[in-house]
């Protein structure tokens, strides 16, 4: 029996979560889990996960559904989808399901997620993953998809594994569109230059997307972001293609107008958790350890550090 767990049932981990155990729910083979908490993980339990896309709905059962790590045992693949800052509480709440032949797949917005998880799983094979897609938890059970993008890239940078390749084979089993590829490092980057921008600039302005892309201004600040992040990239060597600045802006001005981010909502729920160290501020650390400023970034994110850190979210620059 392989045996694989989908930590963090939200948009992400829903949406492909979901497809996997909907296609493997009667299998004798293939054992897809998820761990979730509280209404969700009662709703799950009682009616099964429920999947919504346009006009049309699935319902799937994974094998198990928990809170409790220490009920599902060791586990084959361990697919992570929670958000970044939760990541090292997340690997360390889910040792008792991985042994040495666990295989890690990270699919959160940021590039640092796979050395994060080295750092504290040295002996596994861990690889890099991204995801593009249009999906939230909309209610307890339910998870809602919008749009038309659902693509999922992993994958080991320059190498292969068999692992790997059997996983890339039930994803598709699934109807996921999943890409394996020994490019993964381009890939996940090409995202970051696309969402850091993005997510800095809507949780700066406290708008969205659309809104941002239709004012000189704020336009012109998206740009700015986009061109330090491939600055960036190219410092730490990422193979970029030449057009990578024309197809991300293309990419932005072609998002529905009334999309925003997930940093962005963070921001606005209060929580006081926000990805903005995976994505904001991983440019300026970086920066900082080349010895190179990345200017825009720098400023958005020290105002939006401050609203972090204790004042009151509020609606900058109220004129954009």
């Amino acid at each position: 029996m392989i045996k694989i767990l989908i930590a963090g049932i939200g948009g992400v981990g829903g949406y492909f979560g979901g497809l996997l155990a909907k296609e493997f729910q009667d299998s004798e083979t293939v054992a897809v889990n998820f761990l979730a908490r509280g209404e969700h993980l009662r709703a799950i339990e009682q009616n099964g996960l429920t999947i919504r896309k346009g006009d049309k709905e699935l319902v799937a059962h994974p094998a198990k559904v928990t809170d409790q790590v220490k009920d599902l045992g060791e586990m084959d693949y361990v697919i992570i989808c929670t958000k970044s800052y939760d990541l090292d509480d997340v690997i360390r709440q889910l040792s008792p399901c991985i042994n040495k032949d666990t295989i890690i797949i990270p699919l959160l917005n940021g590039v640092d997620n796979r050395q994060r998880i080295e750092t504290l799983l040295p002996e596994n094979v861990v690889c890099d993953g991204c995801v593009y897609i249009v999906s939230r938890l909309s209610q307890p059970g339910v998870i809602h998809h919008s749009g038309k993008l659902e693509d999922l890239y992993f994958g080991l940078n320059g190498a292969e594994s068999k692992g790997l390749l059997y996983l890339a084979k039930l994803f598709a089993q699934a109807g996921i569109h999943a890409t394996l590829t020994k490019d993964i490092l381009t890939t996940v980057w090409e995202k970051f230059i696309f969402l850091a921008p993005i997510a800095t600039a809507t949780s700066y302005y406290n708008k969205s997307i659309g809104i941002l892309w239709a004012k000189e201004e704020s336009r012109k600040t998206i740009e700015e972001l986009v061109d330090e992040a491939i600055q960036l990239a190219s410092l730490k060597n990422i193979e970029l293609a030449n057009d990578i600045k024309e197809r991300t802006l293309h990419k932005i001005a072609s998002l529905p107008f009334e999309n925003t981010t997930s940093m962005h909502n963070d921001f606005k729920s209060g929580k006081g958790k926000t990805e903005i160290e995976s994505l904001t501020g991983y440019v300026i650390k970086e920066g900082f350890q080349m010895k190179v400023v990345f200017p825009v970034f720098d400023r958005l994110y020290n105002v939006l550090i401050k609203d972090r850190n204790g004042n009151k979210y509020r609606i900058l620059n109220p004129g954009v």
